[in-house]
């Protein structure tokens, strides 16, 4: 079965009650049950909710995982990830990630007793060099947020097969229509659901899925006790979008392509971050682990004067953050996403006052380049 067969019909089969088409959405806190020791295979809602289920039987499928787990945030899946792990365990990270990443793993995590390194993992040897004996996992994005950078996920894996360690990637860029880890070694997949896989702009919400079922395991068992579960709306909403994903991402990624080709044309703008591009340095490694390049764009503008030109003067982009909706978003990294990270980190990864971020919709092409040709003229 193809992609967007299982997108429709994966965990999405009519209801076998009432032949609903949709899946229903149960919003229950608990079930009745029949007696003392004997239900229907349902109990309490943190643990079990039939909307949620059919939505982690079918981003699993999407993902070619075992299974999934749904969370309340995509903050709180990685948080979740973490809880595998044990205190003096080490976890190898890459730097340029999402800022909220690096500040749940620096400011939080440490201080139960894990420790990270953060590298530059465009250079596998880099990953190799900060390898400790107590090294329990490899974490990843990719593209990475905002520098559009790429990880080698084959060789990722293999190297953390040879030590025992996870490999956790986080997909939300790529979406599992574009990129599928699992399939290329890894051992865990995180979404930030809120973005494509929801696509509209109206949900927070994180999913997880694995092939390993160990992992399975303790994740269900970690989803469970630690309760940070997604309510059934979210779920319910995940699950429509999931239908129009593959429709989505084509859309997202051809426009993305038209603004990057044009962008790296102009000479207002200082560089173009766009995995799809043939000036990418990466761009070759994109496109043998991925089947398409996503709709972020990150553009260097020259300074913050630039920046605050350019994000004042668009119309139909929308100043937010976010990303991964069927609107035009553009956001400012350095104000608004990566805070948290350090400013000489920042500055060493390019991720500049003059640094901003497109998320690329799904709107006329024209009219998104006519927006932004206009608020570089400012």
């Amino acid at each position: 079965m193809k992609f967007a067969t299982k997108a429709i019909h994966i965990g999405q089969q009519p209801d076998e009650l009432t032949g609903a088409v949709t899946v229903p959405l149960y919003q229950t806190s608990t079930y009745a049950q029949e007696e003392i020791g004997k239900h229907k295979g349902w109990e309490y809602a943190r643990t079990q909710n039939p909307t949620r289920s059919r939505w982690e039987e079918c981003l699993a499928a999407l993902e070619g995982g075992l299974a999934a787990y749904a969370f309340g945030s995509g903050s709180a899946a990685v948080d979740s990830i973490m809880r595998i792990l044990s205190a003096g365990d080490h976890v190898i990270m890459a730097e340029d990630m999402y800022g909220g990443t690096y500040r749940l793993a620096t400011t939080v995590l440490t201080r139960f007793g894990l420790t990270f390194s953060f590298v530059d993992m465009r250079d596998p040897a880099n990953v190799e060099a900060a390898i400790q004996p107590n090294t329990k996992m490899i974490y990843t994005e990719t593209p990475t947020n905002p520098m559009m950078t790429i990880t080698d996920l084959r060789t990722m894996a293999a190297i953390a097969d040879k030590i025992g360690a996870l490999l956790v990637v986080d997909n939300t860029f790529a979406s599992p229509y574009f990129q599928r880890p699992l399939e290329l070694g890894a051992h865990v997949v995180v979404h930030s659901a809120t973005k494509y896989l929801g696509g509209h702009s109206d949900l927070v919400h994180g999913i997880v899925a694995t092939n390993s079922a160990d992992v399975a395991e303790r994740l269900k068992f970690i989803q469970n006790a630690v309760g940070a579960v997604p309510g059934p709306l979210e779920c319910w909403l995940c699950l429509r979008s999931a239908k129009t994903l593959h429709v989505r991402m084509e859309r997202h990624a051809s426009n993305a392509m038209q603004i990057a080709i044009a962008l790296e044309k102009d000479p207002r703008v200082k560089a173009v971050h766009y995995p799809g591009l043939p000036s990418h340095p990466q761009h070759k490694l994109a496109a043998s682990q991925m089947n398409g390049f996503g709709g972020m764009i990150s553009i260097e503008l020259g300074g913050i004067a630039q920046a605050k030109s350019f994000t004042k003067a668009i119309k139909v982009f929308t100043l937010a953050e976010s990303l991964g909706g069927v609107e035009s978003l553009v956001c400012h990294p350095v104000s608004m996403t990566h805070g948290s990270i350090p400013v000489e980190q920042r500055e060493r990864l390019g991720i500049t006052e003059g640094l901003v971020r497109l998320s690329v919709g799904i709107e006329d092409v024209e009219d998104l380049m006519a927006d932004i040709d206009q608020a570089l003229h400012n």
